[in-house]
């Protein structure tokens, strides 16, 4: 017996380490789960985070809570979840723009190579560009054509999200006039914006439109996938409206912060892999305006690296300035 205790104490701190990490793989989750959204309620990001909550919930016997913690273009709520315990009860799901912000701040306030792991792409879905009922035009043309004679607003879900970025691009790159980006903290505010009248134009993902346009309540003036969606038929591409070649799409994926067990971040990975599996879950989110994604987290990771390098071109391109 004393050659045995003695043989564990020359064993190093990691092997423990591991064990310990085994053992809190196998019972998790035994808790409520916490998902930050770092937008506002009824935005892509936050409709995502609470479909696939619920059926995270139904999957592992726990509680799924979602919080939203909007603010800084996304980076309140990213950096809060980057400072989190990283034991798989605090996760985040956010959108592309947790890849565009580390180009577009000097300081977002979290280390993405560092501080957060990706776990799973869990879907995306393509921009839209809606104008409000009293806005005179009837498609894109014509409305670029109003642009350029007077001074006009678009809202965006936030600076630096993909939706603000394809406007960007769209308006100054492209059409070359002067279309002014009013930034608020969620596509659910922002396509209200449009509604209301607060501004001409909104750029967001499609899913908080979709509904709005099908009703008559807003214009779907184009839409940035190669083609038109099913659930928007009469709301053209952006290349059938003039600007071939040019498609933008906005991911949705969950993240947990850096340190978490790989253990753990498998259990998450092949839970929303199942999940996604589900042909009743895939039209569902295909109804949303979604495209079901998926994938390891090594493919997620390196698809993330991917994304970084692409929007830092653009925001290079459209002119958008560190802050």
């Amino acid at each position: 017996m004393k050659q045995r205790i003695s043989y564990l104490l020359y064993l190093p701190a990691a092997f423990f380490i591991l064990i310990a990490q085994a053992s809190n793989a196998q019972t998790y989750p035994d808790r409520t789960i916490k998902i930050i959204v770092p937008f506002a309620t009824g935005g892509p990001t936050d409709i995502m985070a609470r479909v696939i909550g619920q059926k995270l919930s139904t999957a592992w016997g726990q509680a799924v809570v979602v919080e939203n913690k909007p603010g800084g273009s996304g980076n309140v709520g990213v950096a809060q979840v980057s400072k989190a315990n990283p034991d798989g009860y605090t996760l985040l799901v956010t959108s592309t723009s947790i890849a565009v912000n580390v180009s577009l701040f000097n300081n977002p306030g979290y280390d993405l190579d560092k501080s957060l792991i990706p776990v799973v792409n869990i879907g995306w879905s393509p921009n839209v560009i809606i104008a409000n009922n009293n806005f005179d035009a009837s498609n894109l043309k014509e409305a670029l054509q109003k642009a350029k004679s007077g001074k006009l607003n678009y809202a965006s879900p936030g600076l630096g999200t993909t939706p603000h970025l394809t406007a960007e691009y769209l308006f100054k790159v492209l059409a070359k006039v002067n279309v002014t980006p009013i930034p608020y903290s969620g596509a659910g505010p922002a396509v209200n914006a449009a509604m209301t009248g607060e501004t001409e134009f909104a750029s967001t993902s499609a899913p908080p439109a979709i509904q709005l346009i099908k009703t008559g309540r807003v214009k779907g003036l184009a839409i940035t996938s190669s083609k038109r969606l099913s659930t928007l038929p009469d709301t053209p591409t952006l290349s059938e409206s003039g600007y071939p070649g040019f498609e933008d799409y906005t991911w949705i994926g969950i993240f947990a912060p850096g340190g978490t067990p790989p253990a753990i971040i498998n259990k998450i990975n092949a839970s929303v892999e199942s999940i996604l599996a589900e042909q009743e879950f895939r039209d569902r989110l295909t109804a949303l305006g979604f495209d079901p994604v998926g994938g390891s987290p090594a493919s997620f990771s390196a698809y993330v690296k991917s994304e970084v390098n692409k929007w830092a071109k653009v925001i290079k391109e459209t002119g958008a300035i560190k802050e």
